[in-house]
């Protein structure tokens, strides 16, 4: 592959297209809920303290139930709406499926994703559909088949790469840069690389540091690739089949701790804008933006933030690159204060590149210092306790908001 790209030297322009922030008229900014100012410290097991002498209260004593935010009452009445329930693992595989049988183009090849059905059975059944040939078992050599991979999307394929866990394509990290993401411009554009790289990643319960990784930031910075995080039944498959029909290579990003959460979804066909945040929840105050994982803890939070007077607005910013600017800063110009909650690392993470963005593209649009909520910057411990507080949990949520709203 090195070869071929050093043949081709004109310039390709790259398919991925980019997000232009467009400026909205709106209202003018509410004002927040009259409120004393208080000191809250978050302690290391998650509890919230309020002042010097108060008792402090632990992260499992926030009110859940108490008030329903706004988002809420869409999602108690799903059980009536037409369309079958699914398991986020189940509605990857019934993306992957149906783009199987309308493009005889797509396969998939990984460790395991064959007759075993993948190590979280995403692929449970395609094997004896389609054949060896199309869900390809391949030995535990992850430079290997990415590479092959790749190759086959230069012929005209397009593969699905299962990395098994994506800390494990660290071991391809020089195919996934130095030819996917540079092939369609080092070659003239002659060479499209319709491929799609998917796996289970973030924080699990007890798995060690090895399969704990969260590894959004290491991709970002490549160019010529799209990411997208998953982080309900409706969006794994709709991102799943956007990803498989697109001509640019996307990573598409899991978290290993969302494969059993269910939801109804359509039963007609639909397709995601890889591209496109989410607003999980319209709201006033503050802007919160988080992906995967941290869209329930925070979602969590948002019900005490209710109850106590304010109005979050949550959004599921889902692409990771690009990010949608168009989204991100409407909600901006409305709400004046940014959140970020993110699994990922704090130092190079993918909070500090939305930061950066923000404030690139919205600085006088804010009222208060951007902050942003990650991961410490420590490998993932093993022990139950300290790997809960490696991760941001809903009660630093509450704090944080508190905070930029005094």
């Amino acid at each position: 592959m090195a070869a071929v790209s050093q043949c081709f030297g004109a310039a390709a322009a790259l398919s991925v297209s980019s997000v232009n922030s467009r400026k909205l008229h709106l209202p003018s900014r509410r004002s927040l809920p009259g409120r004393k100012a208080s000191f809250f410290v978050v302690r290391s097991d998650a509890g919230v303290s309020s002042g010097s002498n108060s008792k402090p209260r632990r992260a499992d004593q926030l009110i859940t139930n108490a008030v329903a935010t706004k988002a809420d009452g869409a999602a108690a009445s799903t059980t009536s709406k037409p369309g079958h329930e699914l398991l986020l693992f189940e509605a990857l595989r019934e993306g992957l499926e149906e783009e199987m049988a309308r493009d005889p183009t797509v396969c998939v090849m990984g460790e395991d994703v064959g007759h075993y059905g993948g190590s979280y059975k995403v692929t449970k059944g395609l094997a004896d559909k389609y054949g060896d040939l199309r869900v390809l078992d391949t030995p535990i050599a992850e430079n290997s088949f990415t590479g092959m991979g790749i190759g086959a999307a230069m012929t005209g394929l397009r593969p699905i790469i299962e990395g098994m866990n994506m800390g494990f394509l660290l071991l391809a990290f020089n195919q996934i840069s130095n030819n996917c993401g540079m092939l369609h411009y080092t070659s003239g554009g002659q060479f499209k690389i319709p491929v799609v790289i998917r796996g289970p990643g973030g924080v699990g319960r007890q798995l060690g540091a090895e399969h704990s990784q969260r590894l959004e930031s290491y991709f970002q910075s490549i160019p010529g690739i799209q990411m997208v995080a998953c982080s309900t039944p409706y969006n794994a498959k709709g991102l799943m089949k956007a990803a498989i029909r697109s001509d640019n290579p996307v990573i598409l990003f899991e978290h290993v701790l969302l494969y059993n959460l269910k939801e109804r979804i359509p039963d007609e066909e639909y397709v995601c804008n890889l591209e496109e945040a989410e607003m999980v929840r319209p709201g006033e105050h503050v802007t919160i933006l988080t992906y995967s994982r941290m869209r329930y803890h925070v979602m969590q939070a948002a019900k005490t933030l209710v109850n106590k007077g304010y109005d979050p607005e949550v959004i599921d910013i889902r692409s990771l690159k690009p990010f949608d600017l168009h989204t991100i800063g409407n909600s901006v110009k409305k709400t004046h204060r940014v959140l970020i909650v993110e699994e990922c690392m704090r130092t190079g993470g993918i909070g500090a590149s939305l930061t950066a963005a923000i404030t690139e593209n919205f600085h006088d649009y804010l009222d208060a210092p951007i902050m942003c909520l990650s991961s410490q910057d420590v490998p993932t411990p093993y022990a139950a306790t300290l790997e809960e507080v490696t991760v941001v949990q809903p009660a630093q949520i509450v704090t944080a908001v508190e905070k930029l709203c005094q």
